[in-house]
Formats: C-alpha cells, sequence, structure tokens
C-alpha cells in the first residue's frame, strides 16, 4: 500500500467508517458523514520549530522522502497536486486547468505547515467583501464571481535564516559651486535575517504570495501531519536547498540594501555597491494555507486569493471602462471647478 492509500485509511471515521476531512473551524477532523469531531494530536509541537543547517561549501541535500507518490497532473501550469482525504478534483488549483493521475518520482518531506484556519464558508465572504470594494468594477462583475470555483490548497514555502557579514562603499557630494567634490568611504556591519518567506513552487504567483506573506508569523506552524491536508490539495516541495537559496537571493539583496540606506542616510550618500559572507544557513521546508477563486468574466480567467491563515484578500481586477470614464470627467469638472471659484475668489 502507497503512502496515500495508508493516509486515506486512516482518515476514516472510527464512529461509522465515513470519511473525515480537517476542519478549519474547529482545528479538528470532521466526519463528512456522520458529523462526529476527531482532535488531531500533536505530541510532538516543539518540533515545528525545528531548523537544519546547511553549508553551501560542503552542501548535503537531504534524500527524498516521497518515492511513486500518485500525484496528480496539471495539463496547463505543469503543476503536480496531492489530492488528501475526501477532496479529488479534475482542474488545478492553480489555474483551473484539467489534471490527470500520474506517478511522481519523488519529493522532498515537509517539515512543519500553518493549518487552514479560514474556512470555506469565510473565504467566499472574503472574496465577496474585496469585490464590493471595487468601485470602478462591472455591475455584474460579482454575479460571474459567484458562479466560480474556490479550492483550498496548501502551498510550498522556504523559511531560511542567517547571519551576513556586509561591506559596502558609498559616494556622496560636498561643498558648492567651485568647490563641489565627491568622496567615497566604505563601511562594515554584520545582521541577520530570521525566517525569510520564499516560494518553493514556480506556481506561487505574486498574487498567492502577497496573500500570504502578510499573514505569516513562525509560532503558527505546527509539525507536519497528513490530517490537516485532508480535504484539501496540497504541492509537494521539489526543489533543492540549493535552489531554494538561489529563489532568495533578489529578496535578500532588497533586504541588504535597505538595511545598508538606513545607515547612510544622514549623510545623503549614494551606494556604490556591497558584498556580503554569509553564515549560519538554517531552514525549513513547509506549506502554507490559501484560497484560490476561480472565475470568468468576459471570457478572460480570473482569480482572487484569500489567505487561508486570517482572511487577508488579493485579486486580479477588472475594471469598467464606462465607470472610468465617469470618474474620470468627474475628476476633471471638479478640478474646473475648483480652479473656477478660485480665480473669481481672486479678482479684486
Amino acid at each position: 500500500m502507497d503512502e496515500l492509500a495508508t493516509y486515506q485509511t486512516g482518515l476514516l471515521c472510527k464512529n461509522c467508517g465515513g470519511q473525515c476531512a480537517y476542519d478549519p473551524g474547529q482545528q479538528d477532523l470532521l466526519c463528512q458523514s456522520c458529523g462526529t469531531h476527531w482532535p488531531i494530536h500533536s505530541p510532538w509541537g516543539h518540533a515545528a520549530k525545528r531548523e537544519f543547517p546547511y553549508d553551501p561549501d560542503m552542501p548535503q541535500e537531504e534524500a527524498p522522502a516521497f518515492r511513486n507518490e500518485r500525484v496528480h497532473h496539471c495539463e496547463t501550469c505543469g503543476g503536480e497536486m496531492l489530492f488528501t482525504g475526501p477532496t479529488l478534483s479534475e482542474n488545478c488549483p492553480y489555474c483551473n486547468g484539467p489534471v490527470v493521475l500520474g506517478v511522481e518520482g519523488s519529493a522532498y518531506r515537509t517539515m512543519a505547515l500553518v493549518p487552514f484556519q479560514v474556512d470555506e464558508k469565510n473565504a467566499v465572504t472574503c472574496a465577496a467583501k474585496w469585490l464590493r470594494r471595487r468601485i470602478a468594477a462591472p455591475n455584474d462583475l460579482r454575479t460571474q464571481a459567484a458562479k466560480g470555483r474556490l479550492v483550498g490548497i496548501y502551498v510550498p514555502f522556504w523559511t531560511f535564516d542567517s547571519k551576513e557579514a556586509i561591506e559596502y562603499w558609498a559616494t556622496y557630494t560636498r561643498g558648492s559651486g567651485n568647490t563641489l567634490r565627491m568622496d567615497s568611504f566604505s563601511c562594515r556591519f554584520n545582521t541577520h535575517f530570521d525566517d525569510l518567506l520564499v516560494p518553493a513552487s514556480p506556481h506561487v504567483t505574486p498574487l498567492i504570495r502577497d496573500g500570504i506573506l502578510h499573514d505569516f508569523k513562525p509560532d503558527r506552524l505546527r509539525p507536519y501531519q497528513p490530517n490537516y491536508l485532508a480535504g484539501f490539495a496540497a504541492e509537494r516541495h521539489h526543489m533543492t536547498i540549493d535552489e531554494g537559496l538561489r529563489a532568495n537571493e533578489d529578496d535578500k539583496a532588497l533586504l541588504i540594501r535597505n538595511k545598508i540606506k538606513q545607515r547612510i542616510h544622514q549623510k545623503a550618500a549614494k551606494i556604490g555597491g556591497y558584498r556580503t559572507d554569509t553564515s549560519g544557513i538554517h531552514y525549513r521546508r513547509i506549506l502554507l494555507p490559501v484560497w484560490i477563486l476561480h472565475y470568468s468574466y468576459n471570457d478572460e480567467d480570473k482569480k482572487i486569493v484569500v489567505s487561508g491563515i486570517d482572511g487577508r484578500t488579493f485579486g486580479e481586477r477588472t475594471y469598467s471602462v464606462w465607470k472610468l470614464a465617469v470618474y474620470s470627467a468627474g475628476i476633471v469638472m471638479a478640478v474646473m471647478a475648483f480652479g473656477w471659484f478660485w480665480g473669481a475668489g481672486s479678482v479684486p
């Protein structure tokens, strides 16, 4: 029996034999047949805090933990989904494209996750509120979105810690007129990053990422248990640690430059460049929850993303051309009226 089949058997209700699914509202398993709640025991709660060291000079990638898992492959975006418990879909949670059953060669073990805390009903409410706040949206947008498909998925992320010994150089000008001159200087300082959150899949779009980054708190992590996945889709971890570190480079570079700017702000200097010596790298492979609402408007596929942690909502916007024209005309008329009254009031 493969691992997925073992999970499915373990999700059967001990009361009636029905299939159980994870209930975000009660944070436990709920039987879909008799309604009995079953607690999820986490005897090793401290395990979610564990981070694993990694030395780029002596790389030792861990061996893939899962082999020959049954996954569903999206024929549109290439996403590979694992469905656990009573949920099974013919469409991809990421792009809504068709999926087919396949066999995955290997994947890495998930170390921790944040369970869904926003249930489907509240996710629908959050999406509806987001739509109502779109003042330039077409009148029938909410009606069309209500016909869409909402899916909950655990998406893969990294957390990275590191220590940075940074050396930077900068230039600044002093004097004025004929005495204006440019000088340069360099400085060193040490800093560290703790739990930098990095997407671990090319399918984690900026929209999905924005829905998660603002809500992530490491103390919400729980040790990985398949029970939390029951009733939801999940994408497994496929990136190596080195690939994850490369994916983190741009974000870390931006954070380093911001730290440098804070240090040279008083000198009105311009950053010339920097270099950093990285050490003390630690990582975790985690899963984070999101709801994705797929809908179509004027034959265009749109999506709204709701954080499964606290309901923060982001979406792809659709605008009404005539509403934009009316609002633009109103602004122009208001500016002209203000100018007329201002001019009339200044006439002696």
